[in-house]
């Protein structure tokens, strides 16, 4: 493999997507978004202003889970499906570059946009918050943003898998929308549909296990049990056992979330 081939690939989809300001767009969503979760996200209780850590990430969790894996699928969704309808990718592979540094080249270079939008955009919040956290809470935001990008790097994989898949754009297109609903919307409800018909008699013990099978419960998990005010909030501390919440393991199950889809669509780009 050629770093250079893929370092050039790379470079050019992330400058393009930072010339059509695509990042900056994305880094704004994201900043406006936060600082009115931070500010306003209690104004129902009736308190406007910044809170806590806990109930500000909390918060921002929920955002995320629903924004960052869309974004990240209409990134990526059609990768290589649309330079195949464009009729370019038979003018790259001429070129002496390999089909798996031309995937890798295309994937490094949109996670790189995403990774740099989002913490920008977080990155944002934090300077403006800084002086209202210590720093503890520091660490537990910027764990936040850290374990954000993981997870757009994650459904971004996904992306670039089912892009590689498809026939064309209008089912690509397709794809990313049926696994932004599967894993945001309907993945959550299969479990606790599951759980209410048993009456919670089966399942139970495999209930956590189940739940690493989803990127965004493992980057829910991994925000929310280790802010303490808010894990009871949440139910994990009855749910979900303490041993397998470690960051470490947590964070190990985000990375084969993103190194599993590549070496599919990897295998299957080769054929």
């Amino acid at each position: 493999m050629e770093l250079r081939q893929v370092g050039t690939i790379a470079g050019k989809e992330f400058w393009d997507r930072l010339r059509n300001r695509w990042v900056l767009a994305v880094a704004l969503v994201f900043t406006v978004f936060a600082l009115v979760i931070a500010y306003f996200g209690g104004a129902q209780q009736g308190a406007v202003g910044f809170r806590s850590i806990g109930v500000t990430i909390a918060s921002l969790v929920s955002l995320v889970i629903y924004l960052i894996p869309l974004i990240a699928l209409v990134l990526g969704f059609d990768a290589i499906v649309g330079e195949r309808e464009r009729g370019s990718l038979d003018l790259l592979l001429s070129m002496p570059i390999t089909r798996f540094e031309l995937l890798l080249g295309k994937y490094l270079g949109l996670a790189a946009a995403l990774a740099f939008s989002t913490i920008a955009g977080f990155g944002l919040v934090a300077v403006v918050l800084s002086a209202q956290l210590d720093l503890p809470a520091l660490f537990h935001y910027f764990g936040f943003m850290a374990s954000s990008v993981l997870l757009g790097m994650a459904f971004l994989s996904i992306a670039v898998m089912l892009s590689v898949f498809a026939a064309d754009r209008t089912h690509a297109s397709g794809l990313a929308i049926a696994a932004w609903f599967f894993f945001v919307l309907v993945f959550d409800l299969l479990l606790l549909g599951a759980l209410v018909v048993t009456g919670g008699s089966y399942g139970g013990e495999i209930f956590p296990y189940l739940l690493l099978l989803n990127p965004a419960d493992v980057f829910r998990i991994l925000n929310i049990f280790t802010l303490d005010d808010v894990r009871t909030l949440y139910g994990l501390a009855t749910v979900f056992p303490r041993t397998l919440a470690e960051p470490w393991l947590l964070g190990l199950v985000m990375l084969a979330w993103i190194v599993t889809p590549l070496a599919v669509a990897t295998w299957r780009f080769r054929k």
